[in-house]
């Protein structure tokens, strides 16, 4: 290979070699060709060439070009020919693809079934930490980070459903095994969206008073809880704005609200279900 073929390697990390999936990162990185990229990412799968790479570059790809439902059939279709190693990173990124298509009950499955790996040990083999890569870096992540990680992803994931009473549960479960700003904000949106203002203006409290620390991206965070406290003032406003006779019309209609719900309510155990197979994680990660 000539010096600058190689140079050129180098500066834009595409592997050596001259096979289809070398062809489709160098159509990919340097030609920035991502259509031409894509063809050739399904070369590279039916042809053997290091198919766990190519699957997952491929579907980098498809979610860049809106194509994200494609990127889940294929990763369906295809991760039977992967390595158990890589089975993990294939899961996130099908959960970034649900969330991306609004598959919600998907996105929620999913987390569930991580989450109970977690609990059985399968997912770190009864270690502590385990190597992770992002962006293509490799680091530790602790059972408790991740934990509480995926914790955050499921409340939000319920949050979108509109199930604000299990979004809030599972938050506050996240913020006892491994508390941070951002979901401690997220937290405080759901609450928020129940009405429950004063505990959401408490929360955001502690994260504009740097109660949370090592948070990777302080100062979005901030910016964010300030928002979300400058909402809980127009809201406040509001609430005093508001007609007396409209107020008692709002106050009657939540009355009824809770009758129906507490008529479709089932007996027994009022327990989440994700809660009923995670119920020891605190003892477990030793928080």
């Amino acid at each position: 290979m000539e010096r600058g073929a190689k140079d050129l390697h180098v500066i834009h990390k595409v592997p050596s070699g001259d096979g289809p999936y070398v062809r489709a990162k160098y159509l990919q990185l340097v030609e920035k060709d991502l259509d031409a990229s894509i063809l050739w990412f399904w070369k590279a799968i039916n042809a053997n060439d290091r198919v766990e790479s190519a699957l997952k570059d491929m579907a980098v790809v498809l979610k860049q070009q809106d194509r994200a439902e494609e990127a889940i059939e294929a990763i369906k279709s295809f991760r039977h020919l992967c390595s158990n190693k890589s089975q993990d990173s294939l899961d996130n990124l099908l959960i970034d693809l649900y969330k991306r298509c609004g598959r919600t009950k998907e996105e929620i499955e999913l987390l569930k079934q991580k989450l109970r790996r977690i609990y059985l040990g399968e997912a770190f083999k009864g270690k502590t930490t385990k190597k992770a890569r992002s962006h293509g870096k490799k680091f530790q992540v602790s059972i408790k980070h991740e934990t509480s990680r995926l914790l955050g992803n499921l409340a939000w994931a319920y949050m979108q459903q509109g199930n604000y009473l299990a979004s809030e549960v599972v938050y506050r479960k996240a913020q006892m095994i491994d508390p941070d700003a951002n979901k401690a904000c997220n937290l405080s949106l759901c609450l928020m969206k129940q009405g429950r203002l004063d505990e959401a203006r408490c929360i955001l409290g502690n994260v504009i008073g740097r109660k949370f620390l090592g948070d990777d991206d302080d100062r979005k965070t901030m910016k964010r809880a300030e928002e979300l406290l400058r909402e809980i003032d127009l809201q406040f406003k509001h609430l005093f704005l508001v007609p007396n006779d409209e107020r008692e019309l709002e106050d009657e209609m939540m009355e009824m609200l809770d009758m129906v719900i507490k008529e479709w309510a089932p007996f027994g155990s009022k327990r989440l279900p994700i809660f009923e197979e995670i119920s020891q994680f605190k003892d477990q990660v030793g928080c």
